[in-house]
């Protein structure tokens, strides 16, 4: 990790890629399989996303960026890569050059997102981007429309949207089989003991801290169950472990929407959680847990078991993903950067109720 941060800090390739000539972008008909290129290879990377694109059927790993060339001949032998398929952070604009790779997929703190997503988009590769999209509207603002300049496709991380438990209850939000939405009680946390004092999630340089983390898991929910968008917030952030956390360790918020519905959330590095529950006129159901790698499992208030997907969650994930751009769907991509836009603008919210003690923000 810490090869990577000094790295990145030292590249000298910032946005000038932005300069490059647009590069035409297409996928061939006859291609059956997409080739994606995973930029930085941290936890999520080397032990989820890259076995999960060994199950992939639409898309399959071609190639890798990294600031650690430590991590280079493991990966090359591991899975097969090609010398000429190695980038590291200085020369990826170079990918405009090579067309085995169709799909950049962007696993990298999430100040960076902004930087790289804008380097893939003007090599003319289409963008998969880790949740949270960036740290700012105005980054995800600028990320959307390059995008959409170069003609490439600009898809966040939201491996939950693809999750059968999790699509069941965003149907429900319209079909509303309990009746509609009184309240909602979302909270998402792990207990980080913090054993790498350099990892990024712990600071605020990167964009870490709890609610970047893992808050975005209960401020999407409770968009998602509702189907509306959040019109008010109040928050407060706490930091029991200053010592380690320099971002914030717990967040607490709450929502309000249209018609009088609430959310009382709560996203932590203090504890182990994960509960989703939804109140309605006529019952209730809840995922517990909700957001987990491991999978989803929910009860309802009428005696429904909703059973774990039984299944790679980031496989289905990278799957549809590949297949709408295969299928040049590109009006109907499950979660686009408009929707990580609309959380990063709650977020904004949050952090400015808890910079002024809670007090009521309009969104």
């Amino acid at each position: 990790m810490e090869n990577r941060r000094k790295f990145i800090k030292k590249s000298g390739l910032f946005l000038a890629a932005s300069t490059l000539p647009l590069t035409a972008f297409s996928i061939p008909t006859q291609k059956k399989k997409l080739g994606v290129a995973l930029v930085g290879l941290g936890y999520y990377s080397t032990d989820l996303l890259s076995p999960a694109l060994q199950l992939t059927k639409n898309c399959e790993l071609k190639a890798i960026v990294t600031g650690s060339p430590d991590k280079v001949p493991v990966w090359k032998e591991k899975y097969g890569l090609k010398d000429s398929n190695i980038y590291n952070y200085g020369n990826m604009h170079e990918i405009a050059n090579n067309d085995e790779i169709d799909v950049v997929y962007i696993v990298l703190p999430n100040t960076l997102h902004k930087k790289y997503t804008l380097i893939a988009a003007n090599a003319g590769k289409h963008v998969w981007c880790e949740k949270p999209m960036a740290t700012t509207v105005a980054d995800c603002q600028i990320m959307i429309d390059v995008c959409k300049k170069n003609k490439v496709q600009l898809t966040i991380g939201y491996r939950m949207q693809h999750e059968p438990v999790t699509q069941k209850i965003i149907k429900w939000a319209a079909d509303k089989p309990y009746g509609n939405v009184k309240s909602i009680y979302a909270e998402t946390g792990f207990h980080n003991g913090a054993n790498d004092p350099s990892h990024w999630k712990i600071g605020k340089e990167y964009g870490g801290g709890a609610m970047f983390d893992m808050g975005v898991y209960a401020l999407n929910a409770s968009r998602y169950v509702t189907g509306l968008e959040p019109i008010s917030v109040s928050a407060t952030q706490s930091n029991t472990r200053s010592h380690i956390f320099d971002a914030d360790e717990t967040t607490l918020f709450n929502l309000e929407f249209p018609g009088g519905i609430t959310a009382e959330c709560k996203a932590t590095f203090a504890e182990n959680i994960g509960t989703l529950n939804t109140k309605c006129e006529k019952g209730w159901y809840e995922l517990k847990p909700f957001q987990s790698y491991t999978g989803v499992k929910g009860t309802t208030s009428d005696g429904e078991i909703l059973n774990p997907f039984i299944g790679n969650q980031q496989a289905k994930q990278m799957d549809e993903d590949a297949l709408a751009i295969l299928n040049g769907d590109h009006n109907n991509i499950l979660v686009p950067g408009e929707e990580g836009m609309l959380d990063i603008k709650v977020v904004e919210a949050i952090q400015k109720s808890a910079a002024n003690n809670g007090d009521r923000v309009v969104i």
